[in-house]
């Protein structure tokens, strides 16, 4: 990615550096395909998942305006498909308390008019994981398109994208240690897309405007980075996983630990699937604390936390995620491990939660004494 930074090149143009700069793409596109186990041709380059999602939204409106989703979806899927966008109209299936959605109640949805329907494959805030696959078998069935929002699982587990069988894919490279603002859109051989983005015939005509060198080939470089690892037999060795393999299992770990561990202080419950999750995801109900009080509480420890989903926590709206599963959508805490993270940071927020949560406890009014005689 540094040495991308010093190339200046047009990679739509002929001369020299332009063509030094359509390598750069090139191999960035090979090492991004290789890594969700798809072809060059399947994958677009995006300033993001958000894009991508609004990219399947518009373009695929000449097959119809009715979408099929469920409230835990991402906000990028559902204000894209719901009431803030009039030129569509969707229709939203229920959960269960652990936020996972039904295939069979998806598919139930669909009408003639129904152009995608939208499954996340790791959510966002409580990191519960749905069966995409058996979508995916149950839309071609019928006929429709399946856009799978996969922005919290790349990069934290194995994603293979022809394996799945999903037409579309939307990821975003900074969730696993690539650069800011730049993501993909996984596309199936076979369908098309009106671009959301009109002028130049950038990605092959799929997306217009100039492409982010640099940030693409920081995006290709986490991709070679994350499949690294040695297969059994090569080079005489036994063998070794992969990274995302490795980061996986030590995430595994960690969020299972702070679920143990946390889950056993009074007035906290983990939320989410107890096993069908992310690696990296852990989210708690606290149930007497103001969630914006322990959140700065942690900062001024020097442990970073969010309370709901990270794109909402800004509006201090309460999260229709947590509604939707029947939780107190209003007291929660996401917990997130990543490739930076340490034993010894975990070990930090273990101490640092239970001191914080008594210290706030403290701080509330004594209950009123009876009268005196």
């Amino acid at each position: 990615m540094l040495a991308a930074l010093e190339v200046c090149g047009d990679p739509g143009r002929i001369y020299s550096e332009a063509l030094e700069a359509r390598a750069i793409v090139e191999s960035a596109r090979e090492q991004v395909a290789r890594f969700f186990g798809t072809t060059p041709r399947s994958v677009i380059f995006t300033g993001g998942a958000t894009e991508a999602i609004a990219t399947v939204v518009h373009g695929s409106a000449k097959r119809g305006r009715h979408h099929v989703a469920s409230p835990v979806e991402h906000s990028a899927v559902l204000k894209s498909i719901g009431v803030e966008a009039p030129a569509t109209r969707s229709t939203l299936v229920g959960s269960d308390s652990h936020g996972r959605v039904m295939p069979d109640d998806l598919l139930s949805a669909v009408v003639e008019e129904t152009a995608v329907v939208h499954l996340q494959m790791a959510n966002h805030e409580v990191g519960t994981l749905q069966d995409v696959k058996t979508a995916a078998g149950l839309c071609r069935e019928r006929g429709v398109w399946l856009h799978v929002d996969a922005a919290q699982a790349a990069g934290h587990m194995d994603v293979n994208f022809d394996e799945l069988g999903a037409d579309f894919m939307s990821v975003s490279a900074h969730k696993f240690g690539g650069p800011t603002g730049l993501g993909a859109l996984l596309v199936r051989r076979g369908a098309r897309l009106e671009p959301l983005l009109a002028g130049g015939d950038q990605e092959r005509a799929r997306r217009a405007g100039l492409e982010n060198v640099a940030a693409i080939a920081g995006f290709g470089a986490v991709c070679e980075a994350m499949k690294s690892g040695r297969k059994k037999g090569e080079l005489g060795e036994e063998g070794e996983p992969s990274k995302l393999s490795s980061e996986a299992a030590e995430h595994y770990a960690m969020t299972n630990l702070i679920k143990e561990r946390l889950a056993a202080i009074d007035g906290v419950e983990h939320i989410g699937h107890p096993v069908e999750r992310a690696p990296h995801i852990a989210c708690f109900s606290i149930a007497d604390v103001e969630p914006q009080a322990l959140v700065l509480d942690l900062d001024r420890r020097g442990i970073a936390v969010h309370s709901g989903s990270a794109c909402s926590s800004e509006s201090l709206e309460p999260s229709p995620v947590l509604a939707a599963m029947g939780h107190d959508s209003q007291r929660s805490l996401r917990i997130s491990v990543g490739w930076s993270t340490t034993d010894a940071d975990i070990e930090a927020l273990l101490s640092a939660v239970p001191e914080a949560l008594d210290s706030l406890r403290s701080l509330r009014p004594a209950p009123d004494l009876p009268a005196p005689g």
